[in-house]
């Protein structure tokens, strides 16, 4: 495990440039403990620092998701199911599904 969470750190790493990584991975195949251990010792506090402020930013991206997904107001979802239950698209047991995931109950 420790190897692979080397591995996505290395393509994580913004200040290594492709050939440091490639010289990097290229170690790690070959001799894979002697080349992990270097790594940990000689970069392991920037490397809990790239998986913290990775671990924020999918946190961040997660809530954002969160908030479009979501229903903008209650009234306007059941606007628009009443719509659809007017043109014939929804039947009323979809609509009232619709209307009690608008108001926040179960159904």
């Amino acid at each position: 495990m420790a190897l692979i969470y080397i591995v996505i750190d290395i393509f994580r790493d913004q200040s290594l440039n492709g050939w440091l990584k490639a010289v990097w991975i290229v170690f790690l195949v070959f001799l894979p403990w002697l080349t992990g251990l270097v790594y940990l010792i000689a970069r392991g506090r920037g490397m809990a620092e790239r998986s913290a402020r990775k671990q924020v930013e999918y946190e961040t991206h997660t809530a954002e998701e969160y908030r479009q997904i979501s229903f903008a107001s209650p009234s306007e979802e059941i606007a628009k199911a009443q719509a659809l239950r007017d043109q014939g698209v929804i039947s009323d047991g979809e609509f009232e599904a619709i209307k009690a995931k608008a108001l926040g109950s179960k159904f």
